[in-house]
């Protein structure tokens, strides 16, 4: 990425833009150097394009995956009293107090 290009996209995500240059770094792109040499690339054959397409899926579903549990922690700690107050004695597995 061009350092403008760095800059816009990094503005449009509401990121800094050195935050962006570290992660595009960290994921090992780099920026082309001089002129390519190479041949344009041919186009990807259906079975190219078809394990494309799922390992994008498993992206996705790795992504949301671990979204729903972090989700899933959070709750876990509010059910166990950590901010639970709110829950009800019967929810929180408590016994209410009998009456006398």
């Amino acid at each position: 990425m061009a350092r403008s290009d760095d800059q816009s996209v990094a503005a449009e995500l509401g990121i800094n833009p050195e935050t962006l240059r570290n992660w595009v770094r960290a994921a090992g792109a780099s920026r082309p150097r001089g002129r390519r040499t190479q041949e344009p690339a041919q186009p990807p054959t259906s079975r190219e394009a078809e394990s494309a397409a799922l390992r994008k899926k498993v992206c996705e579903l790795e992504e949301e995956r671990e979204i729903l549990r972090k989700a899933a922690k959070h709750f876990r700690g509010l059910r166990r009293g950590v901010a639970g107050s709110w829950l009800r004695p019967a929810d929180r597995g408590l016994r209410a107090a009998q009456p006398r």
